[in-house]
């Protein structure tokens, strides 16, 4: 599957949801569904959602519906038709021929604003991977159908023979991109190590797609970028896609790197959580995690959202780090709105990338929320070796300093563990 747009500019989409008495329908999901559509350069002008006791396995939405739909593709002139569930090669085969009109699911709808998103080399093999693995099912499915119409008993047919070379090509190709993934992570894992050598602390910024972590993580950088480049930023589902890491510097000084994180969403192909699990993987290695979320969502997608957030941090089983939580975008609250997350969040701060407000107290927050994770140690420094007095303060917090008779410096301080042993180790005996 090629790496290029799905949807048209401006092209009219109609946005089909499902509610089975099973799974239930989440009317939030449809409006999801609705700004990936508009994130991929499409633009909904229908949403239906259709009830039945049980998914058609032919139609999905049933032969009734289908028809219904039709004919609204013919008067409203219709370009595409998105589901909000993933079809089956049969489902999709189906309603393409039934409706007369393109037919794409959320997978499909997914990967490619994914496709859209990736800029460097480690997530535009992620997002070829991804649409490799969902290509291969739609091969599969479509090979049971035309082996019975083209092959004969005990021979194979010319359409069933194009299929498995299809297959193997792509299974080929998924080979090829495994290995070069493989490389672009150790690469990757290099730097981690790198890092960790470093002794700096770290925090890794997660959230729902959208709720503003990268303008959060160009505020904390600072007017000055500290000679970085800021994180892009854009008020689109997905807008940046690859992890980036930066390092700042909270009130006291201390340095810590902040990774942005690829934001997460409801319904997550499978394709990719598998592909991108190595880019989610820096989230293990945080110290703390700064969890965003974004104070425009109603109630129920605030719930919604943090639960889906909340899955996904488990299923790395960082759901007990350290983490503070936060609504962004202040700036467009109303003073009352303001006061009813405060009082209906009171664990949120509630801070704004644009104008900084509450950003003092986050840096803050931050930094106590590391220093509170942080090994106490006492610690020799002899007077010859004064010159790592200033490295105490640095690297760490002084709790308690003094000299003793011999003009050595005796300390009580908290730092990260690999700060501690690289100044035991520097300090002697």
């Amino acid at each position: 599957m090629p790496l290029r747009e799905t949807l048209r500019p401006l092209e009219k989409v109609i946005l089909v949801g499902l509610l089975t008495k099973k799974t239930g329908f989440d009317d939030d999901s449809l409006d999801e569904l609705e700004r990936l559509v508009e994130s991929a350069g499409g633009a909904a002008v229908k949403k239906i959602i259709q009830k039945r006791m049980a998914r058609d396995p032919a139609l999905l939405i049933g032969k009734g519906k289908t028809e219904e739909i039709a004919a609204m593709v013919r008067r409203l002139d219709i370009h595409t038709v998105v589901f909000d569930e993933e079809l089956t090669p049969t489902q999709q085969r189906n309603l393409e021929e039934a409706i007369g009109t393109k037919i794409i699911d959320r997978t499909r709808l997914i990967l490619d604003v994914f496709a859209q998103r990736a800029r460097t080399k480690e997530g535009i093999l992620q997002v070829e991977l991804a649409q490799s693995t969902y290509m291969l099912t739609r091969l599969s499915g479509r090979g049971a159908g035309l082996s019975q119409q083209l092959g004969g008993i005990g021979a194979r047919g010319p359409g069933e023979r194009a299929l498995e070379y299809d297959r193997r090509r792509i299974r080929v190709k998924i080979q090829n991109i495994k290995k070069q993934l493989a490389g672009v992570q150790q690469e990757r894992e290099t730097q981690r190590a790198q890092r960790l050598a470093e002794g700096i602390a770290q925090a890794a910024l997660v959230g729902y797609t959208n709720a503003g972590k990268s303008s959060l993580l160009n505020k904390m950088l600072g007017p000055h970028q500290n000679g970085s480049a800021a994180a892009y930023a854009d008020d689109r589902l997905f807008a940046t896609l690859d992890p980036l890491t930066k390092r700042i510097y909270l009130p006291g000084g201390l340095p810590l790197l902040v990774t942005d994180t690829v934001g997460f969403i409801r319904k997550l192909p499978t394709h990719l959580v598998a592909s991108f699990r190595a880019t989610l993987e820096e989230i293990r290695w945080a110290d703390c995690l700064i969890i965003v979320d974004d104070p425009m969502d109603s109630e129920s997608e605030i719930q919604k959202r943090r639960k889906a957030v909340d899955t996904i941090l488990g299923e790395f089983k960082v759901d007990d780090y350290p983490a503070l939580r936060l609504f962004t975008k202040a700036d467009l609250l109303t003073p009352d709105e303001k006061r009813y997350l405060a009082k209906r969040y009171p664990e949120h701060l509630l801070v704004s990338s644009k104008t900084g407000e509450g950003f003092d107290q986050l840096m803050k927050r931050i930094e106590n929320l590391l220093i509170g994770t942080w090994p106490k140690s006492k610690l020799r420094i002899r007077a010859k070796d004064g010159h790592l007095v200033s490295l105490l303060y640095k690297l760490g917090r002084v709790i308690e300093f003094k000299t003793d008779r011999q003009g050595d410096y005796r300390v009580y301080w908290q730092a990260p563990a690999a700060q501690i042993k690289k100044l035991q180790g520097m300090a002697g005996p």
